[in-house]
């Protein structure tokens, strides 16, 4: 073997082994997040094994395993090197909080880990799907995926979506606050952040999510209840909406690629539209077409593509088959075939969010 072809096997072999130093490192978020020790740590600490498991409700023993490999990973700080296993405590840097504890917080990805851990449990089943052609139900990938899901669209959809991602489309913005008629439709809202968001931004438009996913329609409505929200939700599919309707506005985020069918869904949308109102599609700012090696925008979609969306779109035959690398021809076939008239891409700026514009003339 040449030196050149060495040299790219010894950068993949090192390149795998990082990833599995970083997989397993999510997966001790996972345990950190599921089990409260990152709160327990931002709430009393710095804590010693005895404290975070006296905080935390777990094992002394795993509690100590646990705090020194956040250390060594870099996660946490100990507080005292010279101490005993017994008297070391261990902190969490402030500038880590956001990320692992504030779930509003706008560097908060610890839910990538839930979404790990959902993926994993449900990669038998994904293999079988290879061989058959067929799909995996959303609902086999678990709860874990479900809470991540919701938790990493979190911080955006509370926030971005009603502070600058709607005031950056003034005709809409001036619609949906100049009158208190307007109603919203937010189709694939998962857990409900986006929905419960748009109620507290626009108080006098009636707002209304809907999912085909019943676990996440009961979490959507624990969250309302608990942050006494008047957002709606509803356990159907988009295709049967439009008898809530009409809408002023029919919001799509980040789930038009999930679909099995995403045609006849936006097709059903606008025809569930009110006179001028438009369908938003907000979903992965992917590159504009096929290139490989990838950026890591491209290669994040494709991992999520390959282990869950796409076999999530499988499920109901016969499936468009989209992917997570949702590029803008698709959406705008999509758009043309569904029957709008208009597709605008809008200029908004976000790292792995693209906007687009469905509508019918006037």
């Amino acid at each position: 073997m040449c030196h050149a072809a060495i040299d790219i096997e010894d950068a993949l072999t090192e390149r795998l082994f990082h990833s599995t130093i970083q997989s397993l490192e999510m997966f001790s978020v996972y345990l950190g997040k599921r089990l409260g020790l990152y709160q327990a740590l931002a709430d009393h600490g710095p804590l010693t094994d005895a404290g975070l498991a006296d905080c935390a409700g777990i094992a002394k023993r795993y509690a100590r395993e646990w705090l020194e490999q956040q250390a060594v990973a870099g996660f946490l700080v100990a507080v005292d090197h010279d101490g005993t296993a017994a008297t070391r405590a261990f902190q969490l840097p402030a500038a880590h909080v956001g990320v692992l504890v504030e779930e509003d917080h706008g560097a908060h990805i610890a839910p990538f880990a839930e979404m790990l851990v959902g993926i994993a449990g449900a990669l038998p089943e994904v293999v079988t799907a290879y061989q058959t052609g067929e799909g995996v139900a959303y609902e086999r990938y678990g709860a874990d995926f479900r809470r991540g899901q919701g938790g990493i669209n979190r911080p955006a959809f509370t926030s971005d979506l009603v502070t600058e991602w709607l005031p950056a489309i003034p005709d809409l913005h001036a619609r949906l606050t100049s009158t208190n008629t307007a109603k919203v439709a937010d189709v694939g809202c998962g857990e409900g952040w986006s929905t419960m968001a748009m109620a507290d931004a626009y108080p006098d438009m009636q707002v209304t999510g809907f999912d085909l996913d019943a676990p996440s329609i009961a979490a959507a409505r624990d969250h309302a209840l608990g942050r006494d929200s008047r957002a709606r939700f509803r356990h159907c599919d988009a295709n049967d909406m439009a008898e809530e309707g009409p809408f002023d506005l029919i919001m799509v985020l980040e789930s038009l690629h999930d679909m099995s069918q995403p045609t006849r869904a936006l097709a059903a949308m606008r025809k569930a539209l009110s006179p001028g109102g438009m369908v938003l599609v907000v979903d992965e700012r992917v590159a504009e077409e096929f290139t490989s090696p990838g950026d890591d925008v491209e290669r994040m979609m494709y991992g999520w593509s390959v282990s869950h969306c796409l076999p999530v779109a499988m499920v109901d035959q016969p499936s468009e088959g989209i992917g997570t690398a949702i590029r803008i021809s698709t959406v705008q076939d999509c758009s043309e075939r569904a029957g709008f008239d208009q597709f605008e891409v809008l200029s908004i700026e976000n790292d792995l969010f693209r906007f687009y514009r469905l509508q019918n003339a006037a």
